[in-house]
């Protein structure tokens, strides 16, 4: 009370919600407590002038001091009084009415007495306060008037019930605002909640496609040349120890790709080197008798790429390869970057077997799925194409944004694809 703030004090719910509904009215608090002391000054001062120091006004000052000392008292120890308030409130009620019994001008006191029941009692507690106190105040009020008229009844029930309807009005608004809050809060705190759960589940998905896309992709790789090294390592020794160099050279690589995710950087592929440069790269690594030719084209005159862009390009690239590797059976296979008006597009085209639908082997089969999830962080879209015996493409195609004028060449720009030809894909 003395800080503002108050909570029941054990004799119900209704009490405890009431200090909690009026925490936010420190300044009505303050006005309550200084309007008390104003009103026993007042008083005290009307008792004087009217009727000098004789020995009744002398024993109604004290009672006066007594009052003034242990309402401050309660104001400023209010916390530490817990469970004590209403005997503490009780006290002061009962020195106030011996003071109204020896000075009835006093009786004007009743008002901030009426708000300390208000938040001090439950709802029956407090209409019995406040019958009391009516009662008390046109009592005194009857005692000291020279004409008995109906004002001095209906005047103190009037302002009895003003009072009461001005403090329980300010209480429900309080007790609906603090209802309010506290649902914000929840609601905040849920919403933050469903963030976090968000934010892990959307982190645990990209993990699972850069380990699915490097480190299982690379373990693959490295799993497939180590054993063809192992089957030509009596019959033919040096193409052996070349595969188990290029082994030791992709695991050199998957470290680096482990080590870019507790440093969260881009892929080592396109450190320094462009989007073009960087799937050449690729190629040439997975070029080789352990696996089908690969053959890298570019069309299109190269404008530049968001960094997001050129890494889901990237990733869809080694996925893709990886599952010629694995699963195609395919003598060459060709990545084609095209750089066209508007979008840019990645297709990965291989001679194997193909098939009619795309069912992957028992806990296989997220490669697709981790690729259209990458393109569709960059709104891109993945198209898979395949037919038993004629093959299989795989095509990203990811809108840039830009107008890109093409070169006088309708074919346009093309690299040489390593074996000194060059053109688009054919078919799909």
């Amino acid at each position: 009370m003395g800080d503002g703030d108050g909570d029941g004090d054990g004799d119900g719910a209704g009490a405890e919600r009431t200090g909690r509904a009026m925490r936010e009215r420190v300044w009505l608090n303050w006005a309550m407590h200084a309007g008390f002391h104003l009103l026993l000054a007042a008083s005290a001062l009307r008792l004087v002038s009217r009727h000098g120091m004789g020995p009744r006004t002398v024993a109604a000052l004290a009672v006066c001091g007594l009052l003034a000392l242990a309402y401050t008292a309660g104001v400023a120890f209010w916390n530490r009084l817990g469970r004590r308030r209403l005997a503490w409130l009780g006290g002061v009620a009962a020195v106030w009415l011996v003071l109204v019994v020896l000075a009835p001008s006093f009786n004007w006191c009743a008002v901030p007495l009426l708000f300390l029941c208000l938040r001090s009692l439950n709802a029956r507690g407090f209409a019995v306060a406040a019958a009391v106190l009516s009662g008390v105040v046109i009592a005194a009020q009857l005692t000291i008037a020279q004409e008995v008229d109906l004002s001095l009844i209906l005047a103190p029930v009037g302002v009895a019930a003003m009072t009461a309807v001005v403090f329980w009005e300010l209480q429900r608004e309080s007790a609906s605002r603090q209802l309010l809050i506290d649902d914000l809060i929840s609601t905040r705190g849920t919403l933050a909640d469903s963030r976090h759960r968000t934010g892990v589940l959307e982190e645990r998905e990209r993990l699972a496609r850069e380990i699915h896309d490097t480190l299982a992709q690379g373990l693959t790789s490295m799993g497939i040349l180590l054993q063809a090294a192992d089957r030509m390592w009596e019959t033919d020794p040096e193409p052996a120890r070349a595969h188990v160099r290029r082994a030791a050279a992709a695991a050199a690589e998957n470290l680096d790709e482990a080590r870019r995710f507790v440093r969260d950087l881009r892929p080592p592929g396109l450190v320094d080197v462009s989007l073009p440069e960087a799937l050449a790269r690729l190629c040439e690594s997975a070029d080789g008798s352990a696996g089908p030719r690969v053959r890298f084209r570019q069309e299109g005159e190269r404008y530049p790429l968001d960094p997001g862009v050129q890494v889901a390009l990237l990733r869809v690239a080694q996925g893709a390869l990886a599952n010629v590797r694995e699963h195609s059976g395919a003598g060459t296979a060709t990545v084609t970057l095209s750089y066209l008006d508007g979008e840019v597009t990645l297709d990965v085209f291989d001679d194997g077997a193909g098939f009619a639908e795309p069912a992957p082997a028992p806990g296989r089969g997220y490669g697709l799925r981790a690729m259209r999830d990458r393109l569709a962080e960059v709104d891109g879209v993945l198209v898979v194409e395949s037919a038993p015996g004629e093959g299989t493409a795989v095509a990203a195609a990811v809108p840039t944004g830009r107008p890109h004028r093409a070169p006088d060449d309708p074919a346009g720009t093309r690299t040489d694809d390593g074996d000194g030809t060059s053109g688009r894909v054919g078919g799909r």
